[in-house]
Parts: C-alpha cells; sequence; structure tokens
C-alpha cells in the first residue's frame, strides 16, 4: 500500500498543546465539534467515500451482461487491478509499519524535512495526475448527462428516449414495448433545452457533440521495435488528463491546502477504483489488521504523528483556521472505505438478484438400453434468467431529467434509471453512519484528551459493526458472508430442479473470456501489423501517435412505429 494510505492520523495542532494547561470540560469539547474545521473533516470523509464507492461499481454476478445494439461491440467490463486475499490482512499492516518507520528515520537523518517534501511534492504531483485526469474525467462525464441525457420526463409522466444513432427521441409503449417515434422531437436535448435546436443545422451540430462526448476515442502510440499502446477512452477522459495537467503544477509550486486538498480526495477516487477486497470476510480482516497498527503506532510510538505533521504531501486532508488545524491521513478514508465500497456492491447485487426470473425450459435426455433401443425423456425445469446489467456511471442526468419537481427519486416508469441510480442502499448507508459515528467519536476523544487519536481505532468497529448487524437484522448473514468478487458467482444459466436443487448449465470462464479477448486483440494486431507494412513500403517511421474519434452515424429515415 502506498504511503498515502498508511500515514493514517488525525491529530489537532492547537497552538497551546504543548503547555500545560487542563484540558477543556467534555460539554465544551463537544460543543467545539461544530467548528468548521471539524465538520469539514467529517463532510469531506464522507463525501469521498460517497463518490469512490459509486465510481467503483461494477456489474454484479446477479445481473446479465450490458445489452448492445446489433452492429456494435460488447464493451469489456473494469476489473480490479488488484484484489485483496487473505494474507493481506497480516502483510499490510507489516509493510504499513515498515514505510511509516523509514520515513521517521529518513525525515531524522536529513534533519530537514523539507528536503523529502521536495521530492515527495515532486513524486506525487507527477503520480497524481493520473488520479485527478481521472476524477476530472468522471466529473465532466456528469456534466455530460446533465446536458445529453438518454431519458426524460415530459408533461403528464411520459418517458421520452433519445436515440443518439438514428438521431430521433422516443417512446415506449405499455402493451406491446414497441418504440414509437415523435416526429417532432429531432433534438438530441431534452425538454426546455430543446429550444436551443432552433434549426436543423443546430440540431445536427448538436448530434456530432453529444456523440463525440459519449461515445469512445482510440489511442494508439507505437514506437518502433519497442512498444504498442492502443486502448478507447471517451473525450471527457482526454480533456480530465489535460486538466490535471496545470492542477498539479499549480499543487508543486503553490502550498495551498486546497490544492493538497484536490489531489489527495483524488489519490483516494482512483484507489477505490483499482483496489478493493474480494469478500466481506477479507475486508474485515484488514480493517482490524490496519486497527492494531494504527493503535499501536499511534500510542505507543512516536512515529505517526511526527511523520503526518512534519510531510507535506497529498496523503492528508488539511483544513485550519487562525488558531487550529485538523488533518485526516488518507488511509482513514481509503480503508474502511474499501469495505463500504463492497457494501454498495452488494446491494447493487441484492437488487438484481431479486430480479432473477424463473422460466421453464426442456431438459431432453437419450439414454440406449442393452438391447440397442433408444429412450427419450423429456423433463422440464426451471431456468434462472437475469435482468440486464444497467451502468450506473452517466446516469446522474438521466436521473435528474426523469425525477418531478419536489421528489427526490425517478418515477417508476423510467425503469433503467431507477436501477442504476435509485436501487435500495441499505448496507451502503448504514457503513456511512457508522463510519459518521466512528468519526465523531474521534473528534470527541481528541478535543478531551488533546492529544492526536488513530482514528482507525473508533472507525473499524463503527463500519464493520454496523454492516454485519444489518445483516444479522436483515437475515442476510449467509448471503453476505457468501458474497464474493473473486468470479465464481458469476454463473450465465442456472436450471433449478423442483425439489429446490441447482444444477449449473453453463458457468462462465474467466480464463477462456480473456483468452478469447487476447484473440481478439492479437487479431487486431494482426490487422494493424499488415496495414503498417503497407505503409513501410512507402515511407519508414521511427515513431507514431494518434488519436481517432468514433464514426458519426447517419440515421436512417425515421418511420413510427418501429421496432
Amino acid at each position: 500500500m502506498s504511503s498515502e494510505n498508511t500515514t493514517s492520523d488525525l491529530t489537532d495542532g492547537l497552538s497551546n498543546s504543548t503547555t500545560t494547561k487542563a484540558p477543556e470540560p467534555t460539554a465544551f469539547a463537544f460543543a467545539l465539534l461544530l467548528r468548521p474545521e471539524y465538520l469539514s473533516v467529517v463532510l469531506s470523509a464522507l463525501t469521498i467515500i460517497w463518490l469512490g464507492a459509486h465510481g467503483s461499481l461494477r456489474r454484479p454476478p446477479s445481473a446479465a451482461p450490458v445489452k448492445v445494439k446489433e452492429g456494435k461491440k460488447q464493451p469489456k467490463e473494469d476489473k480490479f487491478a488488484e484484489g485483496l486475499a487473505a494474507s493481506d490482512a497480516l502483510m499490510f499492516p507489516i509493510l504499513a509499519g515498515i514505510l511509516l518507520i523509514s520515513l521517521y528515520y529518513l525525515i531524522e537523518w536529513l534533519q530537514d524535512p523539507d528536503i523529502l517534501n521536495k521530492f515527495m511534492r515532486a513524486y506525487l504531483s507527477i503520480m497524481a495526475v493520473a488520479s485527478l485526469g481521472r476524477l476530472a474525467g468522471d466529473s465532466l462525464d456528469v456534466l455530460t448527462s446533465l446536458v445529453f441525457p438518454s431519458a426524460w420526463v415530459g408533461r403528464g409522466g411520459v418517458v421520452y428516449h433519445i436515440d443518439s444513432d438514428e438521431h430521433h427521441q422516443y417512446v415506449v409503449d405499455k402493451v406491446t414495448g414497441r418504440h414509437i417515434v415523435i416526429e417532432d422531437r429531432s433534438s438530441p436535448l431534452p425538454g426546455f433545452l430543446s429550444i436551443l435546436a432552433r434549426s436543423k443545422r443546430a440540431e445536427d451540430i448538436l448530434w456530432v457533440v453529444r456523440h463525440l462526448l459519449t461515445e469512445e476515442w482510440t489511442v494508439r502510440g507505437v514506437m518502433r521495435g519497442l512498444v504498442v499502446v492502443k486502448f478507447n477512452v471517451k473525450l471527457n477522459d482526454l480533456l480530465g488528463f489535460m486538466i490535471s495537467i496545470p492542477f498539479a503544477a499549480a499543487y508543486h509550486y503553490l502550498r495551498w491546502n486546497i490544492l493538497s486538498n484536490i489531489m489527495s480526495a483524488a489519490m483516494c477516487y482512483a484507489t477505490f477504483m483499482l483496489l478493493s477486497p474480494t469478500s466481506f470476510g477479507i475486508g474485515t480482516m484488514v480493517l482490524w489488521g490496519l486497527f492494531v497498527y494504527d493503535v499501536v503506532m499511534v500510542f505507543y510510538t512516536p512515529y505517526m504523528i511526527a511523520v503526518a505533521t512534519k510531510l507535506d504531501a497529498p496523503i492528508k486532508l488539511v483544513f485550519q483556521n487562525n488558531k487550529s488545524v485538523s488533518m485526516l491521513g488518507l488511509g482513514d478514508i481509503v480503508v474502511p472505505g474499501m469495505l463500504m465500497g463492497i457494501a454498495l456492491r452488494f446491494d447493487l447485487y441484492q437488487f438484481y438478484k431479486k430480479q432473477i426470473k424463473l422460466e421453464p425450459v426442456e431438459l431432453v435426455s437419450e439414454t440406449l438400453a442393452e438391447d440397442g433401443t433408444k429412450s427419450i425423456t423429456t423433463d422440464t425445469q426451471e431456468r434462472r434468467v437475469k435482468a440486464p446489467f444497467v451502468d450506473p456511471r452517466g446516469q446522474w442526468g438521466n436521473r435528474l431529467w426523469c425525477t418531478k419537481f419536489g421528489s427526490i427519486f425517478p418515477i417508476k416508469e423510467a425503469t433503467s434509471v431507477w436501477a442504476a441510480t435509485a436501487f435500495p442502499k441499505p448496507y451502503f448507508y448504514a457503513s456511512m453512519v457508522g463510519y459518521t459515528a466512528g468519526m465523531m467519536v474521534t473528534l470527541t476523544m481528541l478535543l478531551v484528551f488533546r492529544h492526536g487519536q488513530p482514528a482507525l481505532l473508533y472507525l473499524v468497529p463503527g463500519v464493520t459493526g454496523a454492516l454485519w448487524l444489518t445483516a444479522l437484522a436483515r437475515g442476510e448473514l449467509n448471503d453476505m458472508w457468501g458474497y464474493t468478487e473473486d468470479g465464481s458467482l458469476d454463473t450465465e444459466d442456472v436450471v433449478v430442479d423442483v425439489g429446490g436443487g441447482e444444477k449449473v448449465v453453463e458457468k462462465k470462464d474467466e480464463e477462456s473470456e480473456e483468452e478469447s479477448e487476447e484473440d481478439e486483440s492479437s487479431e487486431e494486431e494482426v490487422e494493424d501489423e499488415k496495414s503498417d507494412k503497407k505503409v513501410e513500403r512507402k515511407t519508414y517511421y521511427v515513431s507514431n501517435f494518434a488519436i481517432s474519434a468514433p464514426r458519426i452515424p447517419l440515421p436512417k429515415s425515421a418511420s413510427a412505429p418501429i421496432n
């Protein structure tokens, strides 16, 4: 685990903290919790966790893959770069302790923390470009969905859908399920925003802008004989990367807490995308292992507080006023946040699990008797059919446009929007309550004893206790304990026996999937090499870098109704 996730400490550098003044009364300490710097700590941590958890949502094993239109390629699903195993519960505290002690003695040996700070600021400024670029890109996706949603609600609760390929809007017939094109609505904009497209030319320009912002671009780089890079991104991702560069440069040269906090929040957000425990059991073990580490390092050694106060790097959130400064290490956000993220994904898993339908299926078996006669047996059983997954990313604009004034939830008719953003989240909300309670207790102990507190001492029991007690109260302990993200739950078809037993008909094999993906990519590389060889006959290049925009689809002649 990187340093920004290990030097987790919450401390209060009050100007009179070194005096022998007696601690203030507990009642007065509770009143101090309303001070802006303390409220900022709690609200900032909750906001980062909320954003990171929602950004880490992926298709759960209980949902079918995303449906794509004919002729379009199935998008690749995001996977966590590192799934935590049970051994990490032991290794994380050990590695974190080694790193923290090394930083402490390095600072003592240098006798001037500014030397290490300059190196850390330069290194983390470069590393934070990718993190901030991801956060900025996802933020631009949300803004894009606000202007170019795929669905919106008109008068009378009618849900209009926007088809980017055919350049029209349509409604779905509730009885037949057919798409009925609305002839007088050809704008890519929803509701009152459609007045911006007053002419046919304006509409065409807006359709092009919508397509360029929502479809994937291809980035390809070639260094002759060394490396070939090819990946798909959205335009917002490229813009986010460009935005992150001046922010990182400004942070490196300006000592502003707000820039440091932005960089720290971005690094937390990116960590949620990359790192996650594969089950609740492993996540709980990791948290309690780091719980012991945090208590030992804060109460029994000088390492934690010394490093947190002397190291000026985006490894903590800093809030201050004229009299005091409050700091929260990123580890106190990322470590509990990983378990809170899997809680939100478990909520999504449970939501789709309850939508699984049973459909009758006939199983035909043929047996050969000793006399050579064949007998055919037909058995009717039921097959579990999963609901198709709706990616929640980029759906927040749809939620806004599908929510009536005065309500906080989208209308029920907007089924895809409801599935993506408004699914029940009992476990995630329970963990948020537990985290808030743990933070409030941490701040209270901090103000009462006037000593830096190991935040995980209070956050770990609060988060883990809230999650497991919620499962106990809902009677879902077995479901929670059995939930895993290692791919073993991801089955395509399950035939259920009449007696209640289950027989797996076809199971998704991750290795075969990866092999097929590798075969596809190798085929693409072969085609690229062939095209490159054709070019080489005429030219000789040392390096090549290209960004390809998505092709603008030409709409077919619309007719109503259509399928």
